[in-house]
């Protein structure tokens, strides 16, 4: 059968088809007289869907006396799937590193209690992740009335237009099935957000035409929220409603009425809300208000990977290293990936970076995509295997500098200086947990004599090597670095990089911006303070014991 045959649509004892996503039916259902035909992409899509899905108000009704799960609120249908989820030891947030003895005990408690809830953390946090992940915890798909624009009930509609259609059409009441990835609705909140865009706003011109009071709501254009009525709303970045905003938001959350335009509307909306949000900002000096913090139930700390191989594996997951290439597979050794994440590491206790900002877990992430891209570059041109090396970190500067906000200091420094010497303190960590044991002597002090050794930024791998050659000992230390010494070229020359880039970083040896490795420089003295240079101890007394100071 191709792909665009077509099929006998399969109907059980009743005449109702089965396990028929409802985007392949007509809108009204002939009867098992007169059968309409299905299309093979329709039969594969329907395959998703197990559960019976009854196509009118009767057959529906039929079904949940049967046994068909009909839960009072879709914050209900959470609790259920996620206590099935609990006895059967199904991941609950696949793809979420760190949090499994933090965060997500205090989600699972949240959505146990039926509580709307906010994730604060800074950015880079896996928040809107895992807002988007509470789509997993509804069913595959529910009972909508065709055509409702806030997904109405067939069996308890709430707009007054579904009402009156249930009270004409009675059992014979067309159902459609809408799937749970429709039912999840995100905004990012910004100050130019309106109530039109959140709630809604009255329609004058469909007043008009149906000679509609405009209190009514069938004369209501639905905004965001409505439309996410039986669903999951979530809202990023909370604070920056304005404040309007943030009070209509309340009202839904505790009264369930609104008004708009002075005129009240009153909306008994099912819907789960979940909010993110910045720390710095979700305080009443920030630019929430209180009254909405008070009928949020649960608020949860979201936080960064607490260890470097938790952040390693994060970064891996998401980071796009496994690619096609003409020069192969890039091989990126685990230290290389260490100092990588060690840069974030180092960045988030810099203190001439905004700690309020917070350095993200896209930092990581990107550097070592560039990383990858400068060892694949080199691989092509020099027409070898690609394999990291600490050159490749160096060339991922473009990818670091964007991730962080400076203090005054920092902006004295400037961006792409402080981002060197993170990178120096990285690749310190790292090297000193690889070589705290190791004998270094001989390669220090064949620098100490006068040696030196230039490296090009993408010359091959077989002249490094050559030139590591000369120092005594060097080559001897790349079994070290967990590489063997009758590994590929590519990668023991990745090996050397790392000795030399650590030997610099811990101030063995001094480097050149152009790559020269060469003796340590001689710390200068600490320069005598002038004796006629006023100290604030020294700082002359006036009349009555005071002290004179100097602007």
């Amino acid at each position: 059968m191709t792909a665009h045959s077509h099929c006998r649509i399969q109907q059980d004892d009743r005449g109702l088809p089965t396990g028929i996503a409802h985007a392949c039916l007509p809108m009204e259902w002939p009867g098992p007289a007169e059968m309409p035909v299905m299309t093979r992409s329709c039969m594969l899509e329907s395959t998703m869907v197990t559960r019976e899905q009854p196509l009118t108000a009767g057959a529906l009704r039929s079904a949940v006396e049967r046994g068909l799960p009909r839960y009072p609120t879709v914050k209900d249908e959470l609790r259920t799937n996620l206590i099935a989820k609990l006895q059967s030891g199904e991941p609950l947030f696949p793809g979420i590193i760190g949090y499994d003895d933090t965060v997500v005990p205090q989600l699972i408690n949240a959505l146990l209690s039926k509580h709307n809830f906010i994730l604060l953390g800074l950015r880079g946090q896996a928040k809107t992740r895992i807002l988007r992940s509470l789509v997993d915890l509804l069913d595959p798909a529910i009972p909508v009335v065709p055509g409702c624009e806030i997904h109405d009930d067939p069996l308890a509609p709430l707009c007054s237009a579904c009402r009156a259609r249930a009270g004409v059409e009675g059992d014979d009441l067309p159902v459609a099935w809408l799937a749970r990835e429709e039912r999840y609705v995100e905004k990012l909140a910004t100050p130019d957000v309106t109530i039109a865009d959140m709630l809604g706003d009255i329609d004058p011109i469909k007043a008009a035409r149906s000679g509609l009071q405009l209190g009514d709501d069938l004369t209501m254009h639905y905004g965001l929220l409505p439309r996410a009525n039986r669903g999951i709303f979530a809202i990023n970045e909370l604070p920056d409603l304005a404040g309007k905003i943030q009070v209509g938001l309340f009202n839904i959350l505790q009264e369930g009425d609104v008004q708009i335009k002075g005129y009240p509307v009153r909306l008994r909306l099912d819907v789960m809300m979940a909010f993110t949000a910045n720390p710095e900002d979700y305080t009443a000096r920030g630019k929430i208000i209180t009254p909405l913090k008070d009928r949020i139930g649960s608020e949860i700390r979201t936080h960064y990977a607490a260890t470097r191989h938790q952040a390693m594996a994060i970064t891996e997951q998401e980071a796009w290293t496994d690619r096609p290439s003409p020069a192969g597979a890039v091989q990126v050794p685990p230290y290389v990936r260490e100092v990588v994440e060690e840069i974030a590491f180092q960045a988030r206790a810099e203190r001439r970076i905004d700690k309020r900002s917070g350095v993200s877990q896209r930092l990581p992430i990107t550097a070592i995509e560039n990383v990858a891209s400068n060892a694949e570059r080199r691989a092509i041109i020099n027409r070898e295997t690609p394999v990291a090396g600490m050159v490749d970190v160096h060339a991922a500067l473009p990818s670091i500098t964007g991730k962080f906000e400076l203090e005054y200091e920092g902006e004295l420094r400037g961006a792409d200086n402080l981002a060197r010497d993170l990178i120096r303190a990285a690749v310190a960590n790292v090297f000193i947990g690889y070589f705290e044991n190791a004998d270094t002597r001989s390669v220090v002090e064949w620098f100490d004599a006068g040696g030196a050794l230039q490296l090009e930024d993408s010359g091959p791998s077989a002249r490094l090597l050559e030139d590591a050659r000369q120092v005594p000992g060097l080559l001897e230390l790349v079994p070290t670095a967990g590489v063997d010494r009758k590994a590929p070229g590519p990668a023991r020359a990745s090996a050397v990089t790392f000795i030399l880039e650590g030997l610099y970083a811990t101030k063995k040896i001094s480097r050149s911006d152009d790559r020269g490795y060469h003796a340590a420089e001689a710390s200068s003295p600490r320069r005598p303070r002038a004796a006629a240079e006023p100290s604030f101890e020294d700082v002359p007394q006036m009349p009555g014991g005071k002290k004179k100071y100097y602007n």
